[in-house]
């Protein structure tokens, strides 16, 4: 069994982590464990702010004690990607590691384009099923739907101030609560239905997947 930390920003993504990508890479001998940002480091609760040299430090600290370590934080928001693209981004946090880490191969950074919430645009009508369990507001799916095909991925979906994924299902879904929603949609989305339409996010998954491969 590998042991695989994925250094993240906030509680959504940990209990996405926790509830959602542990039990799918469990049977493939790879045992997920998210850890807020701060956490390895103060012991705390962690979480707030990402840049690069927080994440990069804190994946490096995390591989002492793991076999492998990987990220999952949005680019929307990212402190200090400055003009950057995503994979540029990837690409730099990356080189940092190699600077501080002896065998980089097992410690990979990835960063969501554009926000953790694009992928809840894989399924609309998972949002009504939440809705139905949990109080939340019920949803307009039609216009969730709208969205989506404006775009060729749900992961296109731009993350500029006004319409950056959360923001979108913040104006039309006004009771969304990102840490208790989020997770619970993903999960009744479906993994296959978000790695259909999500590529980027599929490539990820794929790479966790090889760990317990021999290499």
């Amino acid at each position: 069994m590998i042991r695989l930390a994925v250094s993240v920003e906030g509680r959504t993504e940990e209990e996405f982590v926790k509830d959602v990508l542990a039990a799918s890479l469990r049977p493939m001998q790879v045992a997920l464990t998210p850890v807020l940002i701060g956490r390895a480091w103060s012991g705390g609760a962690g979480g707030g702010a990402v840049g690069v040299e927080r994440l990069v430090s804190e994946m490096v600290r995390l591989h002492q004690s793991f076999d492998a370590v990987t990220s999952l934080v949005d680019f929307y928001g990212f402190r200090d990607k400055g003009k950057r693209t995503v994979d540029a981004l990837e690409e730099h946090l990356a080189q940092e590691i190699e600077t501080r880490v002896s065998d980089a191969r097992r410690v990979f950074p990835y960063v969501q384009r554009h926000e953790f919430e694009g992928l809840l645009f894989s399924d609309a009508t998972a949002f009504r099923a939440v809705a139905h369990m949990t109080g939340m507001t019920d949803p307009d799916i039609e216009a969730l739907a709208a969205v989506r095909r404006q775009f060729a991925t749900p992961e296109d979906i731009n993350d500029d101030p006004d319409n950056a994924p959360s923001k979108r299902i913040a104006r039309m879904v006004p009771r969304y609560r990102k840490p208790l929603h989020g997770p619970l949609i993903a999960r009744a989305t479906g993994l296959p239905t978000i790695r259909a339409q999500c590529p980027r996010f599929d490539a990820w998954l794929t790479r966790l997947e090889g760990l317990a491969r021999p290499a």
